[in-house]
């Protein structure tokens, strides 16, 4: 991986960080707590077989601003907004710490 898409997907990662809106649960709750996970393609995904409308809700709010935050970045890096998907999802699934949930490439998720 180049330098500079290194440091730009370094950058996305940080400015994800710092958009999470603000909800009675947070998404280090959520994910300490086993019912959302990081999926391949760079946006959460309910774990849980049965999800409080809360946390859909804010699952869909975090998935649209990465997704906001991925096309930017992706048109600026001259690659396809699923590259920038793909590459993204990679880097947060690998960052990742144990015991959270990832979901694999057959669409199962797992406990990293």
């Amino acid at each position: 991986m180049s330098p500079t898409l290194n440091k730009m997907l370094t950058t996305l990662l940080l400015a994800l960080s710092l958009c999470t809106p603000a909800f009675a649960l947070s998404l280090d709750e959520a994910k300490a707590g086993g019912l959302v996970g990081e999926r391949a393609t760079g946006y959460l995904g309910i774990v849980t077989p049965t999800p409080s409308a809360e946390l859909k809700t804010m699952v869909d709010e975090i998935n649209r601003k990465r997704r906001a935050i991925y096309q930017r970045r992706a048109s600026k890096a001259g690659v396809s907004l699923e590259i920038m998907e793909l590459r993204t999802g990679q880097r947060l699934q690998q960052m990742t710490p144990p015991g959270q949930y990832i979901q694999d490439g057959n669409g199962q998720w797992r406990r990293k």
